[in-house]
């Protein structure tokens, strides 16, 4: 499966910070529930993981990523854990060396690179990748960046992540060149810390009827 075909799967990515590895399943089953199905969880805790190999035993229907990679080493452990696909919230040169060792431009691995910038958008494509991650989306440009990339980019679709949440993910969804948007808000740390999964469920729902374009 290609990175696009699994970002439009869904029109938001939750993006997860586990601490405890107990919430790992519950939360996933809650997220799927709620009509999201692709999960990115961020390499930001010792429980990181162990949180994806439960996952993956645990939620066969769930598509779960890996986020905050940053290496080879990230890389190879997120591989061994199960992880389906691979995030990054940057591409230097160092890692996209890295993963053209370990496959990943070739679709051995899923990969959805991070880029902030027109130059790093065409590098990253110039390597292979069709779909990048726009990080951290509102700090650089937000839709109207996105908008303006449109014309001169159209062959490079974008996820956007990073401070994308109810109130604007629509106006990502509705460009041409987003497939769909990264975020926290689905799963806030109140509510995953409270155990509150048909509150989850039902932030999920939500953002799983957000129309895209």
């Amino acid at each position: 499966m290609t990175i696009t075909a699994i970002a439009q799967r869904a029109p938001v990515i939750p993006v997860l910070v586990i601490d405890d590895i107990d919430s790992a399943i519950p939360l996933a089953n809650a997220l799927v529930r709620g009509g999201l199905p692709v999960l990115e969880v961020t390499l930001r805790t010792p429980a990181a993981l162990q949180a994806i190999r439960r996952m993956v035993d645990e939620c066969p229907h769930a598509i779960i990523g890996a986020g905050t990679i940053r290496n080879g080493d990230d890389i190879t452990a997120c591989r061994a854990a199960g992880a389906a696909f691979g995030v990054s919230p940057g591409a230097p040169a160092s890692l996209l060396a890295a993963l053209a060792q370990d496959g990943a431009e070739n679709g051995d691995w899923p990969f959805l690179p991070g880029c902030a910038t027109a130059s790093e958008a065409m590098l990253l494509s110039d390597f292979g990748y069709e779909m990048v991650k726009f990080f951290p989306a509102e700090q650089a440009g937000g839709a109207a960046m996105l908008k303006s990339l449109a014309s001169p980019l159209p062959d490079i679709m974008f996820c956007p992540t990073g401070g994308i949440g109810a109130h604007n993910a629509a106006d990502y969804l509705a460009l041409p060149n987003v497939l769909c948007v990264g975020g926290s808000w689905v799963a806030p740390a109140g509510m995953v810390a409270a155990k509150d999964w048909d509150g989850i469920t039902k932030l999920a729902a939500e953002a799983s009827g957000i129309t895209r374009r």
